[in-house]
């Protein structure tokens, strides 16, 4: 327990970090324009804009997102696509101009930003221009009009999870959140995510983001979870956050995966060390296909002699669209109806789509973690219209 309970200051800057790379805004997204994108010719060499901070604490993340990138491009066949790299700074001001730059020197899409705020700022300089904008997010309160997020949302991830719960038989399932904007966004999507799927919201229940808060909290946590009736708990924190605390407690008070079937929203295997958590033995999360993701970061490896940033695939991924759409012949590929076409796209992280609102689908696998491996239950899906969509 004391190795657990490390620094009170550590805890918090994780939960606060995780929070704020989310970027998460309690707001809806935004309403949906009817934007061209940038006009071409059948044979003229695709012009895409990577907008990246490539200087400023999140350089490295640039680096990896570029390389990616530039491997799509290679894999690529039938298209040219000529790439412009565009510095953010990590800024929203940053953004914007980048975007406006991108616009004047004649980018037909723009890919990136990463940050929320700095999608938000790079959608809103290139709109009057027609361009949309497939940002690295997963903020779904800045997507909508010409901003499209390729980042995967509490909302997938709930629906996807809630999905095979309910094919599982569970029919009640209790909620349990930190008091933070970016925790109250995801019980959000799982409320959302359980009436959909025709599962009961037993109840929820919250605790607040300290190490003291959380130890108060957990036996009426438990209490309130036990009279519920729940047979599922689902759990919005994540493990750079509470949820090593709550995994390791609340069997203490009779919630654990052999009473209740534990599901995270956030990834339970990330970093790798967490599948030795015992707390965590038998519980469920969603994953991209992880033959797909090991493909990728095997190659990215061998191409740049270091392993890929987490959210590198997501530059792959972009390009690989664009890609596709470039081979159609349009005069307008990247407008918004080719953009949301329902048949998707294929990634490194497997099957997406681009909704009408900005959002992504994408497929997920089901894992559980056993005996300290992640092994898959409910594969992710290899095309749209199988089950979880």
């Amino acid at each position: 327990m004391v190795a657990l309970f490390r620094s009170r200051r550590k805890f918090m800057r994780a939960v606060l970090a995780g929070a704020a790379a989310l970027g998460l805004a309690a707001c809806e997204p935004m309403s949906v324009g009817g934007f061209d994108g940038g006009r071409m010719g059948a044979s003229d060499p695709v012009e895409v804009a990577l907008l990246v901070p490539q200087t400023g604490s999140a350089a490295g993340l640039a680096g990896s997102l570029e390389n990616a990138a530039r491997l799509a491009i290679s894999d690529l066949s039938g298209v040219e696509i000529q790439l412009a790299v565009y510095d953010t700074g990590g800024t929203a001001d940053g953004a914007a101009a980048a975007a406006r730059a991108a616009a004047s020197d004649g980018a037909k899409v723009i890919l990136g930003p990463v940050f929320a705020d700095a999608a938000a700022a790079a959608g809103a300089a290139v709109r009057g221009r027609g361009l949309n904008v497939l940002s690295f997010s997963n903020n779904p309160a800045v997507a909508g009009g010409n901003v499209y997020i390729l980042g995967s949302t509490f909302q997938n991830t709930a629906d996807r999870l809630a999905s095979y719960a309910a094919r599982q038989g569970i029919t009640s399932v209790a909620i349990v959140q930190g008091e933070s904007t970016a925790e109250s966004i995801g019980a959000a999507a799982i409320s959302r995510a359980l009436a959909t799927n025709g599962v009961r919201l037993a109840t929820t229940a919250s605790f607040p983001l300290s190490q003291n808060g959380i130890v108060s909290a957990v036996p009426g946590i438990a209490d309130q979870i036990n009279a519920s009736g729940a047979t599922g708990v689902f759990l919005t924190s994540g493990n750079d956050g509470a949820l090593p605390f709550l995994v390791e407690l609340l069997p203490n008070e009779g919630v654990s995966n052999a009473t209740h079937q534990l599901i995270g929203l956030q990834r339970l295997d990330i970093p790798s060390t967490a599948v030795d958590l015992s707390g965590l033995q038998g519980a469920w999360f969603a994953t991209p296909d992880p033959g797909l993701q090991a493909q990728f970061s095997s190659r990215y490896q061998g191409a740049f002699g270091f392993a890929p940033h987490p959210l590198a695939g997501l530059a792959y991924d972009g390009i690989a669209a664009i890609g596709a759409l470039a081979t159609t012949g349009s005069s307008t590929p990247f407008d918004t109806a080719s953009l949301t076409r329902p048949t998707g796209f294929a990634g490194v992280n497997g099957v997406f789509r681009l909704n009408q609102n900005g959002t992504n689908t994408r497929g997920l696998a089901v894992a559980q973690i056993q005996n300290r491996q992640v092994v898959i239950l409910d594969p992710a899906q290899r095309s749209f219209g199988g089950a979880g969509f």
